[in-house]
């Protein structure tokens, strides 16, 4: 049995659960999170507001919103900050452990010629995998909107975020609609009287969370204090700018791995795919890495779960001018991670503090309605794009929606269904 908040329990009692706790529930979703970054979040807000009730859809909201403003992968950083909320900082270790470790093994794994993955495109189950991908986002965006864009103002704004999305494709648009959705819920919901969803807004249908349940509430205790908060946000500074000092100086070829898998983590907003151009602009005109094993690496991490960064792992492995292998792979996979880890611990005290001023309330609201948008436009593409590619995909996606709103199967039961009926019938 889990370990549970009990209720009306005050955020300064100490963290409500166990890493070990953390690292259960996070392992889980590690194995059978298949679908990008968007469909992560879907994944996460299935775990940890409906079904467990760590946080509420407005504090899921305002988390994710924070993790779009920051560099690096914002699924894991959302993975991390709840870790962090649950347990401290052994809790956000065995969040970023246990979502992260599975893929990043299977990629060390095919780097060294252990695993074939083969001609991935079009294999019937990665194609079922795609198509339950389009399911958990729509969940995901429905339950959402329900909360955070109910009346017609935040509706308009979401509405006006996903054609801002679709018709500017970059990765600095999502931080802009986060931006002008913000102002805009100061100044135009803040002066409609439309009030802010409440922890009562957020509810589930009968019996889906478990007994013992976090009690609901908008609030999202940081276990983490200011200086040390201040702290990581220096490291990670110092870090940046230090690290390409001292590969250039010293020539050391693993400096050198450090700083390029560090820089990547470090200054692409977006994550997922946003991350892949960078990569390959460092690693193959250098020669760390050959073109052919660059592609035949990328193809294999479309068919892991987990975030798309354990890629890293890959190219950490298979790297010809550092120490390649295992340490090559775990130096890789640590340092472009860091950055996500110091910026999340460095910016949460401070953005929960900025999240509770009756100002900021106004503002998260259209912030809140503005991340609808973001991951509704995510849901055409790349989701629905790239996972329904024939009739059967569709007939599969809609089958899983069916099955996770109506019939309250786990995410990871539907994953695993549609994976093993898919390799026969697609």
């Amino acid at each position: 049995m889990s370990t549970s908040a009990t209720p009306g329990r005050a955020a300064g009692d100490g963290p409500p659960g166990t890493a070990g706790e953390v690292f259960t529930v996070f392992l889980r979703l590690g194995l059978t999170s298949f679908g990008g970054p968007v469909a992560h979040l879907g994944y996460f807000r299935e775990a940890f507001v409906v079904r467990r009730g760590w946080l509420s859809d407005r504090a899921y909201a305002d988390l994710v919103a924070l993790c779009q403003f920051l560099p690096g992968p914002a699924s894991s950083q959302v993975g991390m900050a709840i870790g962090l909320q649950r347990a401290g900082i052994g809790g956000l270790l065995a969040a970023w452990a246990a979502f992260t470790l599975p893929s990043a093994i299977l990629l060390l794994a095919f780097a060294y010629g252990v695993m074939s993955f083969g001609e991935t495109a079009g294999s019937g189950w990665l194609q079922g995998l795609k198509a339950v991908a389009v399911a958990v986002v729509a969940q995901a965006v429905l339950g959402m909107a329900r909360t955070l864009a109910p009346d017609a103002r935040r509706a308009t704004l979401a509405a006006a975020a996903v054609i801002a999305v679709l018709l500017i494709p970059h990765a600095l648009t999502q931080i802009g609609v986060i931006v002008v959705t913000g102002l805009l819920g100061l100044l135009w919901l803040g002066r409609s009287g439309e009030r802010a969803a409440t922890p009562t807004d957020v509810s589930d249908p009968p019996g889906r969370m478990p007994a013992g349940a976090s009690v609901r509430s908008d609030a999202f205790p940081v276990r983490i204090g200011r200086r040390a908060a201040a702290t990581c946000l220096a490291l990670f500074a110092a870090l940046l700018a230090g690290l390409p000092l001292l590969a250039s100086a010293t020539g050391e070829a693993t400096l050198r791995l450090a700083d390029t898998f560090y820089r990547a983590g470090s200054l692409v907003f977006g994550g997922g795919h946003v991350v892949l151009p960078l990569l390959q602009a460092e690693t193959v005109p250098t020669g760390m890495v050959a073109d052919d094993a660059f592609l035949a690496g990328y193809g294999a991490a479309q068919a892991v779960p987990g975030p798309l960064f354990t890629f890293a792992a890959y190219l950490g492995a298979v790297d010809t001018l550092g120490p390649g292998g295992v340490l090559g792979a775990a130096l890789a996979l640590l340092a472009i991670f860091l950055p996500a880890a110091l910026l999340v611990v460095g910016a949460l005290p401070f953005w929960e503090r900025l999240r509770h001023s009756p100002a900021a309330q106004h503002a998260l609201s259209g912030v809140g309605a503005g991340v609808v948008g973001i991951l509704a436009a995510a849901l055409y593409d790349p989701v629905f794009t790239q996972g329904i590619t024939s009739v059967a995909a569709l007939a599969f996606a809609v089958a899983a929606f069916v099955v996770l709103t109506k019939w309250n199967a786990p995410p990871w039961a539907v994953v695993i269904g549609a994976a093993l009926l898919g390799s026969f019938l697609l």
